[in-house]
């Protein structure tokens, strides 16, 4: 019949502007298609000059090198024989567009245009695209020189136009357009596109694979049809680590599913399915073919090929399988890991360092270092070449070969524990028997000295010895003296990763590891350029309670038994003076609130959009079993005041990995104001009512 088909999608680890690195990695990926015998190639959404650039898009360098690529393509033996499908900003009558180019044999097919752009939460493509807004047309694009030379071409249609081949229709949607309401592979399977595709740059959030799977899988359960995804992996410059998670379906079952977390650069799915199952689908369904009756009609491009054989009788098609979900201790594990391996290698240093207090947010943030490193010794197992050179790079050793977790984070990884009279050798213990546990090279050094010398030059100035409340000093006094520690510890930090390998003998720098989390984050409970000021943070975007569960998760799969005292113990900084030996300031009792209460305010404020009217009007009914209306009216007003009081600290948010929604990143997640009305007064005052009538 001639109506097996084989697609092929994939995951790449693009570099946004590394346009050399991102051509080797399309190549390999066609190469590997063909090579399974796929005749339709899919790639993730802007491949060619990668996702991230940003204001990059503005630059004409972007748009000339992304044509010099697609030239490359173009010229290459590996395109040959298989349709591609890639992603790039194209500049049509000086509108720039996010494109899809789809051509085959030297010859460009179609440029289709993003129609939805994501412009929410991390994403701000209309900043830099315009949305592509003719339902249902094309238009001439006139090729650049350079490809006219290699194509013979001198126009190509661009707009919204489908693909029809000897055996088939294909559709193209890019990634936004599927979690539109109106996506357009509503019309065009009323329309007989029998393939849709969908090139995304969709990034990793904690608990959020399985929507993207069920967007998929209901695109093709009501209208019938294929439907293949390509995706973006990998930390391609900046906060968001793409998980990958390329997909193949037909008729709502997924026949092939990727990886959302790994080392591998290059992931390709090959899928052989029968275009007769799809027929034979969507004939039962009388509301559709009573709706396809009327539809608006598509302009279709014409392709002479095929992607089926015409004798594909004894050809097997591919069945349906169960989707694997990760728990979210999982995805902690591995997503922040591969987030962190790519930032090393691509920034070339020799490592990290991690102030490791022996508190649960820092030991955390050594288990996902200990977690990355079994990730690389897994990947040179499995014989991922890539990873075995970046490792041999990395620590300086031609011949070596990462093969104990234990013993690659000693080279890679410097945890240093910085006491001070404040200190307890409960904290100093554990950080020890962790850091032997996962095999960091580990330092313990004091920090009294410093905190003596710089508190003496203030008191040398202006004859004023500040003390801590318990010694009689003010809060004011009590928060200064803690601020210096926190902030010598910064200095200590950078110091020790610029200069511990040159003391040990051994060549380049350490990155340094921030581990505030999310809550303390959205609070402002951290001192400003303290050790939270470092160069990436893992956990920056995870909250408390997913990074408590994750530790228990890291006793029971690591064998980490250093954990357990950890997590029993009360989260304290260790700032203020010791009590009879023992450590008597706790965070929660700092912060006037619990880490469960911080995480309920936080995804109020951010996902449900509540101000602290709104805020006060939906907690009154989530704790009115256990708080008063006017407890609850306290608890909010505490929380806006001190969350508005210390916003300005979100400027200089050391950047850290997205994980939760709720985040309070100001780069371009979070946007607010940093100098706040902390009173609140109107909107307190709309509280005070609110409590008086109840």
């Amino acid at each position: 019949m001639g109506r097996a088909v084989t697609v092929a999608t994939c995951a790449l680890n693009q570099w946004a502007l590394d346009f050399e690195g991102n051509l080797e990695r399309i190549l390999r990926s066609i190469d590997i298609a063909k090579s399974k015998g796929a005749r339709y190639r899919l790639g993730p959404e802007l491949e060619i000059c990668g996702y991230g650039c940003s204001d990059h898009y503005y630059e004409s360098d972007t748009l000339l090198h992304s044509f010099q690529v697609l030239e490359k393509l173009l010229e290459s033996p590996a395109t040959q024989d298989i349709i591609c499908d890639v992603g790039m900003p194209v500049l049509h009558r000086n509108v720039r567009y996010n494109c899809r180019v789809i051509f085959l044999n030297k010859k460009i097919l179609l440029i289709r245009p993003k129609i939805s752009l994501a412009n929410a939460g991390n994403y701000r493509e209309l900043r830099w695209f315009t949305p592509w807004s003719k339902a249902r047309q094309v238009e001439e694009y006139f090729l650049p020189r350079i490809i006219q030379e290699v194509t013979g071409q001198e126009t190509v249609p661009f707009g919204d136009a489908v693909l029809v081949t000897k055996d088939t229709c294909l559709g193209a949607e890019i990634c936004e357009e599927l979690w539109a309401p109106n996506s357009p592979h509503i019309e065009m399977g009323l329309d007989g596109v029998e393939i849709f595709t969908n090139s995304s740059g969709s990034h990793h959030v904690l608990r959020k694979a399985h929507a993207r799977v069920d967007l998929v899988n209901s695109a093709t359960a009501k209208n019938g049809g294929i439907y293949i995804l390509a995706n973006q992996k990998g930390c391609d410059g900046d906060r968001l680590y793409y998980d990958g998670c390329a997909m193949i379906s037909i008729n709502g079952e997924t026949v092939a599913q990727g990886s959302q977390f790994s080392l591998d650069d290059v992931e390709v799915l090959v899928a052989t399915l029968d275009l007769e199952d799809v027929q034979s689908y969507r004939a039962e369904i009388s509301s559709r073919n009573l709706a396809a009756s009327k539809v608006n009609p598509y302009p279709r491009v014409k392709v002479d090929f095929a992607l089926s054989c015409p004798d594909d009788v004894a050809v097997p098609t591919c069945v349906p399988i169960q989707w694997r979900h990760h728990s979210p201790e999982e995805e902690i594990s591995l997503g922040p890991a591969c987030w962190l391996w790519d930032y090393l290698r691509r920034s070339k240093q020799a490592g990290f360092l991690l102030p490791l207090s022996g508190g649960i947010d820092s030991s955390a943030t050594a288990c996902i270092v200990y977690s990355m490193c079994h990730q690389v010794c897994l990947a040179v197992k499995n014989g991922n070449a890539d990873v075995l050179a970046d490792a041999r790079r990395i620590v300086n050793d031609e011949t070596y070969i990462p093969e104990d977790p234990r013993e690659l984070c000693r080279r890679v990884f410097t945890t240093c524990y910085m006491a001070s009279e404040n200190s307890s050798q409960d904290t100093c213990n554990r950080a020890k028997l962790l850091a032997e546990q996962i095999g960091s090279y580990h330092i313990n050094l004091n920090i009294d000295v410093a905190v003596k010398a710089v508190v003496g030059i203030f008191s040398v100035v202006t004859g004023q010895t500040p003390r801590f409340s318990v010694h009689g000093g003010s809060s004011r006094e009590n928060l200064a003296l803690q601020n210096v520690q926190a902030r010598i510890r910064m200095v200590l930090a950078y110091l020790f990763a610029q200069l511990a390998l040159w003391a040990r003998g051994m060549p380049g720098g350490l990155l340094v590891l921030g581990s505030a989390n999310v809550d303390e984050s959205l609070r402002g409970y951290l001192t400003k350029y303290d050790c939270s000021s470092a160069d990436i943070n893992p956990i920056g975007g995870i909250s408390k309670t997913d990074l408590k569960n994750f530790i228990q998760y890291c006793i029971e799969n690591f064998q980490l038994t250093a954990l357990r005292s950890i997590m029993s113990a009360p989260p304290t900084a260790e700032l203020e003076p010791l009590v009879d030996g023992q450590v008597a300031q706790t965070d929660e009792a700092d912060m006037g609130m619990t880490y469960a209460e911080l995480s309920i305010y936080g995804k109020l404020r951010k996902i449900a959009k509540a101000g602290p009217y709104s805020m006060f009007c939906k907690l009154i009914n989530m704790w009115k079993e256990i708080c008063t209306p006017r407890e609850v009216a306290s608890k909010v007003k505490h929380f806006f005041r001190t969350y508005s009081v210390n916003r300005h600290k979100m400027t200089t948010l050391t950047p850290s990995y997205h994980a939760e929604n709720y985040s309070p990143d100001d780069n371009r997640f979070d946007l607010r104001p940093f100098l706040y009305n902390t009173s609140w007064s109107w909107q307190f005052r709309c509280i005070d009512r609110q409590v008086s009538a109840l």
